[in-house]
């Protein structure tokens, strides 16, 4: 998880290479060890008028060259998705695939997924679960997020041995 000074120097980074006009405001960066994901409130009078998939079309050349400057620099690929109102368009995001060992409770938790139909793998089974605790337990999360953010800071602060 990324430090607030790393974010910081992240959004430094990345924020003077976008366009004026874009956005109503700055971008949103959300970052993890493999993508850096850029959204921001599409302008009604920018790009695409305010519809995302003309944006989308309109800023595709210029946002593969941000990328392309960002992506060295990082290590990490660039996302990149608007809101309008209060709907949020990502246009293309990794699909990091991501190994977990699972006991016999756990794997029929995923089991009863598929053979109710809500998914047709246990690997889109545990992607459900994933997308489900990340909308209903949104404000635990972000709690969660906000501590460990406070932990960093704190142990940044501390003492350090010579």
């Amino acid at each position: 998880m990324m430090t607030n000074t790393d974010h910081k120097k992240l959004e430094e980074l990345v924020s003077p290479m976008i366009p004026g006009g874009w956005f109503t405001a700055p971008p949103h960066f959300t970052v993890d060890d493999d993508e850096i994901l850029v959204v921001g409130t599409l302008a009604a009078d920018g790009p695409g008028d305010g519809d995302p998939h003309a944006f989308r079309e309109a800023t595709r050349a210029a946002r593969m060259e941000i990328a392309d400057r960002v992506q060295p620099a990082t290590g990490r690929s660039v996302a990149w998705g608007v809101t309008t109102g209060d709907t949020t368009t990502v246009f293309t995001s990794l699909g990091v695939p991501v190994m977990t060992r699972l006991r016999i409770g756990e794997r029929e938790v995923l089991d009863t997924l598929l053979a109710a139909g809500v998914a047709k793998s246990r690997s889109e089974a545990l992607a459900w679960c994933v997308r489900f605790v990340g909308q209903r337990e949104s404000a635990w999360l972000q709690e969660l997020r906000t501590s460990i953010q406070s932990v960093s800071k704190v142990r940044a602060e501390g003492p350090a041995l010579d």
